[in-house]
Protein backbone atom coordinates (compact mmCIF):
# COMPACT_ATOMS: atom_id res chain seq x y z
CA UNK A 1 0.00 0.00 0.00
CA UNK A 2 1.49 3.83 -0.95
CA UNK A 3 1.14 5.31 2.10
CA UNK A 4 0.67 9.03 2.96
CA UNK A 5 3.74 10.45 4.67
CA UNK A 6 4.20 12.07 8.50
CA UNK A 7 6.09 14.69 9.67
CA UNK A 8 8.64 13.17 12.08
CA UNK A 9 8.76 14.45 15.79
CA UNK A 10 10.60 13.57 18.28
CA UNK A 11 10.09 12.69 22.15
CA UNK A 12 11.53 13.17 25.00
CA UNK A 13 10.97 9.71 26.29
CA UNK A 14 13.60 7.85 27.74
CA UNK A 15 12.70 4.03 26.11
CA UNK A 16 16.75 2.84 27.41
CA UNK A 17 17.46 0.15 24.55
CA UNK A 18 13.91 -0.11 23.14
CA UNK A 19 12.96 1.98 19.93
CA UNK A 20 9.54 3.16 20.66
CA UNK A 21 7.03 5.18 17.80
CA UNK A 22 3.97 7.49 18.87
CA UNK A 23 1.10 7.77 16.53
CA UNK A 24 -2.47 9.55 17.24
CA UNK A 25 -4.89 7.49 17.07
CA UNK A 26 -6.84 9.89 14.09
CA UNK A 27 -3.80 9.40 12.21
CA UNK A 28 -4.98 8.48 8.09
CA UNK A 29 -1.64 6.19 8.30
CA UNK A 30 -2.79 4.40 12.01
CA UNK A 31 -6.00 3.89 10.53
CA UNK A 32 -5.49 2.72 6.82
CA UNK A 33 -2.73 0.28 7.73
CA UNK A 34 -4.80 -1.55 10.49
CA UNK A 35 -2.01 -0.89 12.99
CA UNK A 36 -2.05 -2.26 16.68
CA UNK A 37 -1.17 -1.13 19.92
CA UNK A 38 2.61 -2.72 20.89
CA UNK A 39 2.85 -3.71 16.79
CA UNK A 40 6.63 -3.31 15.30
CA UNK A 41 6.36 -0.95 12.52
CA UNK A 42 9.38 -0.45 10.04
CA UNK A 43 10.09 3.56 9.84
CA UNK A 44 11.92 5.27 6.66
CA UNK A 45 13.49 8.43 5.93
CA UNK A 46 16.35 9.49 3.85
CA UNK A 47 17.16 6.03 2.83
CA UNK A 48 17.36 4.69 6.65
CA UNK A 49 15.09 2.46 8.44
CA UNK A 50 14.49 1.18 11.84
CA UNK A 51 12.24 -1.07 13.95
CA UNK A 52 10.00 0.40 16.51
CA UNK A 53 7.08 -0.58 19.06
CA UNK A 54 4.17 1.13 18.45
CA UNK A 55 2.35 3.09 20.85
CA UNK A 56 -0.80 4.95 20.11
CA UNK A 57 -2.02 8.12 21.80
CA UNK A 58 -4.96 10.58 22.01
CA UNK A 59 -2.97 13.51 23.06
CA UNK A 60 -2.08 15.85 20.48
CA UNK A 61 0.27 17.37 22.43
CA UNK A 62 2.39 14.51 22.21
CA UNK A 63 1.96 13.84 18.23
CA UNK A 64 -0.48 15.42 15.76
CA UNK A 65 -2.31 13.22 13.50
CA UNK A 66 -0.23 14.14 10.87
CA UNK A 67 2.95 13.14 12.65
CA UNK A 68 5.03 9.77 14.01
CA UNK A 69 6.84 10.07 17.27
CA UNK A 70 9.51 8.80 18.15
CA UNK A 71 11.60 8.19 21.47
CA UNK A 72 15.01 9.32 22.23
CA UNK A 73 16.67 5.86 21.19
CA UNK A 74 14.55 5.06 18.39
CA UNK A 75 15.46 9.00 16.90
CA UNK A 76 18.81 8.54 17.33
CA UNK A 77 19.13 5.06 15.68
CA UNK A 78 17.05 6.81 12.34
CA UNK A 79 19.36 9.67 12.41
CA UNK A 80 17.01 11.61 10.61
CA UNK A 81 16.12 15.56 11.01
CA UNK A 82 13.27 16.70 12.67
CA UNK A 83 10.12 17.67 10.62
CA UNK A 84 11.60 15.07 7.64
CA UNK A 85 9.54 13.29 5.67
CA UNK A 86 8.03 9.81 7.29
CA UNK A 87 7.31 6.48 6.54
CA UNK A 88 5.75 3.75 7.63
CA UNK A 89 4.81 0.26 7.06
CA UNK A 90 3.75 -3.27 8.45
CA UNK A 91 7.60 -5.41 9.79
CA UNK A 92 7.88 -8.62 9.10
CA UNK A 93 8.09 -11.14 11.83
CA UNK A 94 11.09 -12.24 13.23
CA UNK A 95 12.28 -15.83 11.46
CA UNK A 96 14.20 -16.74 14.15
CA UNK A 97 11.82 -17.20 16.51
CA UNK A 98 11.82 -20.41 14.96
CA UNK A 99 14.35 -21.70 16.58
CA UNK A 100 13.26 -19.91 20.43
CA UNK A 101 10.36 -22.47 19.86
CA UNK A 102 12.84 -24.96 19.27
CA UNK A 103 14.78 -24.29 22.31
CA UNK A 104 11.75 -23.72 24.49
CA UNK A 105 10.75 -27.78 23.20
CA UNK A 106 14.26 -28.52 24.66
CA UNK A 107 16.31 -28.78 21.46
CA UNK A 108 20.00 -27.87 21.26
CA UNK A 109 20.68 -24.64 18.73
CA UNK A 110 23.34 -24.65 16.33
CA UNK A 111 25.58 -21.39 15.66
CA UNK A 112 23.56 -20.25 12.69
CA UNK A 113 20.44 -20.36 15.19
CA UNK A 114 21.98 -18.04 17.78
CA UNK A 115 23.63 -15.69 14.85
CA UNK A 116 20.06 -15.33 13.27
CA UNK A 117 18.37 -14.49 17.05
CA UNK A 118 21.15 -11.96 17.90
CA UNK A 119 20.49 -10.31 14.89
CA UNK A 120 17.11 -10.05 15.28
CA UNK A 121 17.47 -8.99 18.66
CA UNK A 122 20.05 -6.33 17.39
CA UNK A 123 17.60 -4.56 14.63
CA UNK A 124 15.14 -4.30 17.08
CA UNK A 125 12.80 -7.08 15.82
CA UNK A 126 12.07 -8.65 19.11
CA UNK A 127 9.98 -7.56 21.54
CA UNK A 128 10.90 -7.73 24.96
CA UNK A 129 8.21 -10.91 25.61
CA UNK A 130 9.99 -12.56 23.02
CA UNK A 131 13.75 -11.66 24.24
CA UNK A 132 11.97 -13.18 27.80
CA UNK A 133 10.72 -16.02 25.89
CA UNK A 134 14.28 -16.91 24.40
CA UNK A 135 15.96 -16.24 28.14
CA UNK A 136 13.90 -18.63 29.42
CA UNK A 137 14.27 -20.96 27.50
CA UNK A 138 17.83 -20.82 27.50
CA UNK A 139 17.36 -20.98 30.91
CA UNK A 140 14.95 -23.96 31.48
CA UNK A 141 16.97 -25.75 28.87
CA UNK A 142 20.41 -25.35 30.32
CA UNK A 143 22.81 -24.40 27.23
CA UNK A 144 25.81 -26.77 27.23
CA UNK A 145 29.12 -26.00 26.39
CA UNK A 146 29.11 -25.36 22.71
CA UNK A 147 25.89 -23.52 22.73
CA UNK A 148 27.62 -21.12 24.85
CA UNK A 149 30.47 -20.63 22.46
CA UNK A 150 27.94 -19.78 19.92
CA UNK A 151 26.02 -17.64 22.04
CA UNK A 152 29.16 -15.57 23.37
CA UNK A 153 30.17 -15.47 19.30
CA UNK A 154 26.86 -14.44 18.01
CA UNK A 155 26.68 -11.76 20.69
CA UNK A 156 30.55 -10.43 19.98
CA UNK A 157 30.00 -10.01 16.61
CA UNK A 158 26.10 -7.44 17.08
CA UNK A 159 28.44 -4.84 18.19
CA UNK A 160 32.01 -2.75 18.15
CA UNK A 161 35.89 -4.57 19.00
CA UNK A 162 38.41 -2.89 20.61
CA UNK A 163 42.43 -3.45 19.37
CA UNK A 164 44.80 -2.33 22.05
CA UNK A 165 47.81 -3.59 19.82
CA UNK A 166 49.27 -5.35 23.33
CA UNK A 167 49.85 -8.88 23.93
CA UNK A 168 48.51 -8.46 27.79
CA UNK A 169 45.26 -6.60 28.41
CA UNK A 170 43.75 -8.14 31.86
CA UNK A 171 40.42 -7.88 32.97
CA UNK A 172 38.46 -9.19 35.94
CA UNK A 173 34.56 -9.72 36.42
CA UNK A 174 32.73 -11.07 39.39
CA UNK A 175 29.57 -12.69 38.46
CA UNK A 176 28.00 -10.30 41.36
CA UNK A 177 24.53 -11.16 43.17
CA UNK A 178 26.47 -9.61 46.91
CA UNK A 179 25.82 -6.32 48.12
CA UNK A 180 28.35 -4.02 48.54
CA UNK A 181 30.91 -6.27 46.47
CA UNK A 182 32.59 -3.78 44.99
CA UNK A 183 36.09 -4.99 44.29
CA UNK A 184 36.02 -3.94 40.70
CA UNK A 185 36.80 -0.33 42.08
CA UNK A 186 39.42 -1.34 44.22
CA UNK A 187 41.74 -3.73 41.77
CA UNK A 188 41.20 -1.77 38.19
CA UNK A 189 43.38 1.09 39.96
CA UNK A 190 45.86 -0.97 41.60
CA UNK A 191 46.23 -2.76 38.53
CA UNK A 192 46.93 0.20 36.37
CA UNK A 193 49.16 1.75 38.87
CA UNK A 194 51.69 -1.44 38.25
CA UNK A 195 51.13 -0.62 34.38
CA UNK A 196 49.25 -3.12 33.31
CA UNK A 197 46.38 -2.23 30.37
CA UNK A 198 42.97 -3.03 32.53
CA UNK A 199 40.29 -1.74 30.14
CA UNK A 200 37.15 -2.59 32.83
CA UNK A 201 33.33 -2.46 31.21
CA UNK A 202 30.85 -3.38 33.34
CA UNK A 203 26.89 -4.02 33.81
CA UNK A 204 24.56 -2.01 35.47
CA UNK A 205 22.54 -4.27 37.84
CA UNK A 206 20.95 -7.22 36.68
CA UNK A 207 19.49 -9.01 40.09
CA UNK A 208 20.90 -6.18 42.34
CA UNK A 209 19.64 -2.43 43.29
CA UNK A 210 23.20 -1.46 41.62
CA UNK A 211 26.16 -2.82 39.17
CA UNK A 212 29.64 -1.83 39.48
CA UNK A 213 28.65 0.47 36.64
CA UNK A 214 25.94 2.15 38.59
CA UNK A 215 27.88 2.69 41.38
CA UNK A 216 30.82 3.81 40.01
CA UNK A 217 28.49 6.54 38.13
CA UNK A 218 28.04 8.19 41.65
CA UNK A 219 31.70 9.48 41.26
CA UNK A 220 32.47 9.53 37.50
CA UNK A 221 30.99 9.37 34.29
CA UNK A 222 30.51 6.09 33.07
CA UNK A 223 28.83 6.58 29.51
CA UNK A 224 31.94 6.71 27.78
CA UNK A 225 31.75 6.46 23.74
CA UNK A 226 34.57 3.53 22.53
CA UNK A 227 36.77 6.96 21.57
CA UNK A 228 36.74 8.24 24.60
CA UNK A 229 37.00 4.92 26.74
CA UNK A 230 40.33 4.52 24.12
CA UNK A 231 41.55 7.54 25.10
CA UNK A 232 41.33 7.04 28.69
CA UNK A 233 42.67 3.48 28.98
CA UNK A 234 45.55 5.01 26.73
CA UNK A 235 46.49 7.74 29.08
CA UNK A 236 45.49 6.11 32.39
CA UNK A 237 46.42 2.38 31.88
CA UNK A 238 42.56 1.82 32.97
CA UNK A 239 39.37 2.59 33.25
CA UNK A 240 35.83 1.47 35.00
CA UNK A 241 32.87 2.08 32.18
CA UNK A 242 29.81 0.76 31.01
CA UNK A 243 29.72 -1.69 28.00
CA UNK A 244 26.22 -0.63 26.87
CA UNK A 245 27.52 3.13 25.65
CA UNK A 246 30.91 1.54 23.92
CA UNK A 247 28.63 -0.74 21.81
CA UNK A 248 30.25 -3.57 22.80
CA UNK A 249 28.06 -6.79 22.06
CA UNK A 250 25.16 -4.15 22.54
CA UNK A 251 22.64 -7.56 22.75
CA UNK A 252 23.80 -8.53 25.97
CA UNK A 253 22.79 -5.29 27.22
CA UNK A 254 18.88 -5.27 25.36
CA UNK A 255 18.93 -8.93 26.87
CA UNK A 256 20.32 -7.70 30.60
CA UNK A 257 17.05 -4.92 30.26
CA UNK A 258 14.86 -7.72 30.20
CA UNK A 259 16.70 -10.29 32.49
CA UNK A 260 16.54 -7.88 35.30
CA UNK A 261 13.02 -6.85 36.01
CA UNK A 262 12.27 -10.67 35.96
CA UNK A 263 15.35 -11.56 38.21
CA UNK A 264 16.65 -14.05 35.87
CA UNK A 265 20.42 -15.15 34.85
CA UNK A 266 21.03 -18.37 33.91
CA UNK A 267 24.42 -19.61 34.10
CA UNK A 268 24.78 -20.21 30.43
CA UNK A 269 23.37 -16.72 29.41
CA UNK A 270 25.55 -15.52 32.47
CA UNK A 271 28.84 -16.87 31.00
CA UNK A 272 28.11 -16.06 27.38
CA UNK A 273 27.30 -12.41 28.72
CA UNK A 274 30.64 -11.99 30.84
CA UNK A 275 32.84 -13.00 27.65
CA UNK A 276 31.06 -11.99 24.64
CA UNK A 277 31.71 -8.14 26.82
CA UNK A 278 35.45 -8.90 27.78
CA UNK A 279 36.34 -10.20 24.15
CA UNK A 280 34.44 -7.33 22.31
CA UNK A 281 36.82 -5.18 25.20
CA UNK A 282 40.18 -6.80 23.54
CA UNK A 283 40.81 -8.43 26.96
CA UNK A 284 43.59 -11.33 26.58
CA UNK A 285 43.32 -12.69 30.13
CA UNK A 286 40.81 -12.88 32.61
CA UNK A 287 39.77 -13.41 36.23
CA UNK A 288 36.55 -14.10 37.47
CA UNK A 289 35.44 -13.97 41.08
CA UNK A 290 32.79 -16.43 41.76
CA UNK A 291 31.16 -15.70 45.30
CA UNK A 292 30.00 -19.06 47.03
CA UNK A 293 27.10 -18.76 49.66
CA UNK A 294 23.92 -19.30 51.10
CA UNK A 295 22.80 -15.85 49.41
CA UNK A 296 25.14 -15.89 46.47
CA UNK A 297 24.34 -17.13 43.09
CA UNK A 298 26.53 -19.99 43.94
CA UNK A 299 25.46 -22.03 46.58
CA UNK A 300 27.62 -24.61 46.86
CA UNK A 301 31.42 -25.52 45.41
CA UNK A 302 30.13 -28.53 43.67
Amino acid sequence: MNNPTLKLRRVAIDTYHENVAYLHRECAVYRAEGFQALSKILISANGQRILAVLNVVDDAAIVTPTELGLSEQAYEQLNAHADCVIKVDHAEPAVSMDAVRRKIDGERLTLDDFEAITRDIAESRYSKMEMAAFLVATGQNSLDRDEVYYLTRAMLDTGQRLNWGELLVVDKHCIGGIPGNRTSMLVVPIVAAHGMLIPKTSSRAITSPAGTADTMETLAEVNLSPGKLHDIVRKHRGCLAWGGTAKLAPVDDMLIAVERPLGIDSRGQMVASILSKKLAAGSTHLLIDIPVGPTAKVRHMR
